[in-house]
């Protein structure tokens, strides 16, 4: 019987540097043998994103999040079974016609900000991973990215942190780092941390292919 692929889970709040070491990991133990899904691509359509006040969305919610099919998703991935994830279009908030076909591989690496909230999708992961950094670094990383890759203006950025990425940060990602394995400090700037955590997989995903158990 094949061993099940090794599931990891790389979780931090906003601007944090989730994908600069989710690229790390898959730039060190190979791209080829991984099989990659961010929780971002199963956000709701606008109209079922919940509100946190009359005319706001609240996208920083886990009720925001298809989390359930990114759970059936995860679990066929660990059953050697192919998964379509959604593709979705943050400019229009909605997800596209568009699936991407992800094949099954020895490792799944997962990023989001809030896997570690619901019991039942943090059961399924191996290694939990917490990035950390300091608020202001992150709140600028999400102004960046938000006014070049998703078409916003400074106003509405500041906004929407201002009223619900601050306030579910407080409330969800912060507390939910109790629940990792590893917290790497400093982001994407920690080369030590990356380093290790490579290892590390390495070493698992050796020991998966002979047949030992890690």
């Amino acid at each position: 019987m094949q061993a099940k692929p090794i599931t990891i889970a790389v979780v931090g709040g906003t601007g944090a540097g989730k994908t600069t070491i989710s690229n790390a990991i898959l730039e060190r133990v190979g791209s080829n043998r991984i099989a990659y899904i961010p929780h971002d691509a199963y956000y709701k359509n606008l109209d079922a994103v919940p509100f946190i006040q009359a005319n706001v969305r609240n996208f920083d919610h886990p009720d925001a999040l298809d989390t359930l099919l990114m759970i059936d998703h995860i679990k066929q991935l660990q059953q050697w079974q192919p998964a379509s994830i959604p593709v979705y279009d943050f400019t229009n908030y909605r997800r596209t016609d568009e699936t991407q076909l992800v094949q099954p591989q020895p490792i799944i690496l997962i990023e989001g900000i809030l896997l570690f909230v619901e019991a039942a999708l943090r059961d399924l992961f191996d290694i939990k991973i917490f990035v950390d950094i300091d608020a202001d670094i992150r709140f600028i990383r999400r102004l960046q990215r938000d006014i070049v890759e998703r078409g916003r203006t400074i106003e509405s950025v500041i906004n929407q942190y201002l009223t619900t990425v601050r306030p579910m940060h407080l409330q969800f990602v912060e507390p939910s780092r109790r629940y990792a394995d590893v917290i790497i400090p400093e982001g994407g700037y920690n080369q030590v941390a990356i380093a290790m955590v490579a290892d590390r997989v390495r070493t698992m995903l050796t020991d998966m292919e002979n047949g030992k158990t890690t």
